[in-house]
This record gives C-alpha cells, structure tokens and sequence, in this order.
C-alpha cells in the first residue's frame, strides 16, 4: 500500500522541517524526489540525507515566486529523473516571517505571504499540470495552514491570506484537472514543532487537545496517502491536520 515505485516528486521548500520529513518519506516509499528550496545548501542536506537510505534524490534550487525559474527548475527535473508524477506545495514561509497587526504593516510587507503561498502554488501547479494531464496520472498536494481557514488574532493576516488564496486556488484547479486522472488536495496544519528545546514548545503544546505538536512524520503520513494510487477517488479536499485545533 502506497508504494511509489518509480513515480518523481518535486517536494517545495524541502531544506529542513516538515518539507525535509515529506521528501524522506516519499523517498522511502520509492519516489525519486527532487529537493526544491531557496537555498542550495539546505535542499543538498536533505537529499544526502535520502541518499543515504538509499533513496533517489536531486536538488532542484529554485524560488518557487519566480513562474520562469520554476517552469526550467521543473524541466531540469525531468531531464534528470523523469516526469513529473507528485507535486507537493510546501514552501510557504518568507525569509524574515514575523508577527505584525495589519494596521501597521504596509502593501510591501503583504506582498510576500500573498506571493509565497497563492502565486507560489499557482506557478508551480502551472509548470507541471499539462505533462500529468497528457498522460492521465498525477498527484498534487498543498501543504497549507488552519490560519488559511480560520482567524487568528495572533498578528498573521497577510500570511492567512496567502494561505486562503492558495487553498481556494486548489478546489477549482482539482475541478479542471478531475477527469484527466490528476488529483488535487490541500492538507492545513496546525501548530508543528519547530524547536529542540522543550521549553520553547511546552506551553504551545497545552492548546491542542492532544496534548503535542506536530512532527514532521505526522505530514508526511497523510502526504504519502495523497500521493499514493489508492487516493485516486479523493481531491478537491482540505484536511484539517491540527491535533484537534480545529474541527469539521
């Protein structure tokens, strides 16, 4: 079940944390997976690491804002390790992300969260979408956030726009592409575990009601169903992945 033997999968922002964990994953299940990440350094650790399980891996170092360099990032993909069957949207945090009320932000400070993770998802899904719809078989999976769903107060409105635009983008791109064999789904996260010091993490983990944050393996466990043949009759959806936050 979920066996990915000889599909390729770009995995966006996959340098560290849950993108990394997503790749490894992937990788595991016999995907040959291109490592996508602003950052060359970062994407070459995780395919080393891939590597080193004995996986298939490339860096694939492109800025996922910029349609150009992704459309000949995800060419150079396939000269390497074939076409393209599992795109999975992960990059979605801009260098510098801090927390602001709206009201004293500025339209420069908007335009990143907005480009990252609606126009980011929207180049990537452009570049790859013609070549699954020819040969009727493809996997998309976007990794979003409950701060695309929900309101939060916290100071994050420009970033839950991004996030809401690219989970809206997603159910109608899953419409178009339903009866060429491609499928289309979102998954939002919750609150994940980003420190390796406990204390940082403890009270955080006290407002989910399963008592922890998530883990890279908890994402990549719904990914590897999503991009998996047995999840052929499921897109157009938005998972809630949250401990619990929030419910539907």
């Amino acid at each position: 079940m979920f066996d990915l033997t000889d599909r390729v999968a770009v995995v966006t922002g996959a340098g560290q944390g849950v993108g990394a964990g997503i790749a490894e994953a992937l990788a595991k299940q016999g995907a040959a997976v291109a490592v996508n990440d602003l950052f060359d350094d970062r994407a070459a650790g995780t395919v080393d690491a891939i590597k080193s399980a004995g996986g298939r891996a490339c860096v694939a170092a492109f800025d996922v804002c910029d349609y150009d360099a992704v459309k000949a990032g995800m060419e150079a993909v396939v000269a390497e390790l074939g076409p393209i069957d599992i795109l999975i949207n992960n990059a979605g945090v801009p260098p510098g992300m801090g927390v602001k009320q709206f009201r004293e932000t500025t339209p420069d400070e908007w335009r990143p969260y907005i480009e990252l993770n609606t126009f980011g998802v929207m180049n990537c899904c452009h570049a790859v979408a013609d070549g699954m719809c020819e040969r009727g078989r493809g996997r998309v999976v976007t990794i979003s956030s409950g701060a695309g769903t929900v309101g939060i107060p916290l100071g994050i409105a420009a970033y839950g726009a991004g996030k809401g635009g690219g989970i809206a983008f997603m159910r109608h791109f899953a419409m178009e592409i339903a009866k060429e064999g491609v499928t289309a789904n979102t998954v939002a996260i919750g609150l994940i575990d980003n420190h390796t010091d406990p204390g940082v993490t403890e009270h955080m983990a006290r407002t989910v009601p399963t008592g922890t944050l998530g883990q890279p393996q908890d994402i990549a466990a719904v990914v590897l169903y999503l991009a998996s043949d047995e999840a052929g009759w499921m897109t157009g959806q938005t998972i809630q992945l949250n401990g619990g936050n929030v419910t539907t």
